[in-house]
């Protein structure tokens, strides 16, 4: 009957080398991070393929609608739009949603806009009587999908999320790197193809940019 060998325990008071320390450090980084932030990465690689191809559609059809009616006494103040006023009347009234903003008053017509992943709504409102129409554009899941991924009109929440994942990234392949220079049978190896597609890489971009 054979017994598996298991590593012998490293004698008690013998510390790590600063070599060793830092390896083990590397791999916790690296594992831990990957386990955080796995579904937010994989979130922004299949949106990053989405985003890079406008013209797929999977059969998701833009919605556009038009919508009326009159705003309640009170949306001006000694003849300047409340705004605030207005986007939460129209909020209720229609179902608005997103970032209210863009406002302008020209002439006879005060505009405002609504904004948010895949979606618009633009609304145009008479001064003198309070009646608007506003027209509004749903893109589609997709559409959200990949303005998600710009962190177009998403939010500052969103915003911080889109920063702390570059920031996972980039831990994620520095500890990376850092993990293959302790693997000495396959360093060369590694870093020669690393190299590889570091050339590729440029050449493409260079290319794009020409």
């Amino acid at each position: 009957m054979s017994v598996s060998a298991r590593p012998e325990p490293r004698p008690a008071g013998r510390r790590r080398s600063a070599k060793a320390q830092w390896n083990v450090w590397l791999r916790w980084v690296h594992t831990y991070t990957s386990m955080i932030s796995l579904l937010i990465v994989l979130f922004f690689s299949v949106s990053g393929i989405t985003l890079n191809h406008p013209e797929w559609t999977l059969g998701i059809q833009e919605v556009k609608r038009t919508v009326s009616g009159t705003l309640s006494p009170g949306w001006t103040d000694q003849g300047k739009v409340n705004w605030l006023a207005v986007a939460e009347q129209l909020r209720a009234d229609q179902g608005l949603k997103g970032r209210a903003g863009n406002t302008t008053v020209n002439g006879g017509e005060a505009d405002i806009s609504f904004l948010a992943p895949g979606y618009s709504a633009d609304a145009f409102i008479d001064v003198k009587t309070g009646k608007y129409t506003v027209n509004v554009l749903e893109q589609g899941s997709l559409a959200v999908f990949n303005d998600l991924h710009r962190g177009r009109d998403a939010g500052t929440g969103w915003r911080w999320a889109i920063d702390l994942s570059g920031l996972a990234l980039t831990l994620i392949s520095l500890t990376g790197i850092g993990i293959l220079l302790f693997l000495k049978k396959t360093r060369r190896t590694a870093l020669t193809v690393m190299g590889i597609g570091l050339v590729l890489t440029v050449a493409l971009a260079v290319h794009a940019a020409g």
